[in-house]
């Protein structure tokens, strides 16, 4: 739905919104660690219900977009929220291609059994280990545990949360970087420019 100039930015949105929800997290983590007592750990998991109860009410009005209905069949409820979408009544042209991707599709034989094949394995190969290679750098220990990875090394507890705190800003910074420039330079050049980071970080 999005429009195609944007849809690399939006698409990252996604990816914006675990940033940002983790920095919040960490900050939350760091005065509710201040409380007295010791039982501020308490709202920090209790938090957690807030964003899970936003998912589940947000699935339930979710609308379809035009190329789900379109593949249902639902051909005219697709035009009107397209329309909708767009903001204007002239939609012909691109309700055309949807319509005309959605036939090449099904005219498709076995869709799955096509990925095997040797002209698709590179592709295959990489959409598997990028995000396979992605968790093993260990991005998910420093993410998740850095209060404690900064407690072992010898960090007080205040300075260990502010760390993590630290440690999520610049993650929602590096994310703003991505969001505006992945339209402008694409994905690949992100995507090397990242890889000799961590490779001269790590």
């Amino acid at each position: 739905m999005a429009p195609y100039r944007y849809r690399g930015a939006l698409n990252i949105g996604f990816q914006l919104s675990i940033t940002v929800g983790i920095l919040i997290a960490n900050v939350l983590n760091y005065f509710f660690n201040k409380i007295e007592g010791g039982w501020g750990w308490r709202l920090s998991l209790g938090g957690a219900m807030v964003p899970a109860l936003i998912i589940t009410v947000g699935s339930l009005i979710l609308p379809d977009t035009p190329n789900s209905m379109i593949e249902r069949g639902q051909t005219e409820e697709a035009k009107a929220k397209l329309k909708r979408i767009r903001g204007v009544d002239d939609v012909d042209e691109e309700f055309r291609d949807l319509v005309a991707a959605s036939d090449a599709s099904k005219l498709v034989e076995h869709p799955w059994g096509n990925l095997l094949q040797r002209k698709y394995r590179p592709h295959l190969t990489m959409a598997i280990l990028i995000p396979f290679f992605q968790q093993l750098t260990g991005i998910n220990v420093i993410m998740f545990y850095a209060p404690v990875l900064f407690n072992t090394i010898g960090f007080e507890d205040d300075a260990s949360l502010m760390s993590a705190v630290i440690t999520g800003a610049v993650n929602v910074g590096a994310t703003l970087v991505s969001i505006y420039g992945v339209d402008k330079w694409g994905r690949r050049f992100l995507f090397l420019e990242g890889g000799v980071q961590m490779l001269i970080c790590q």
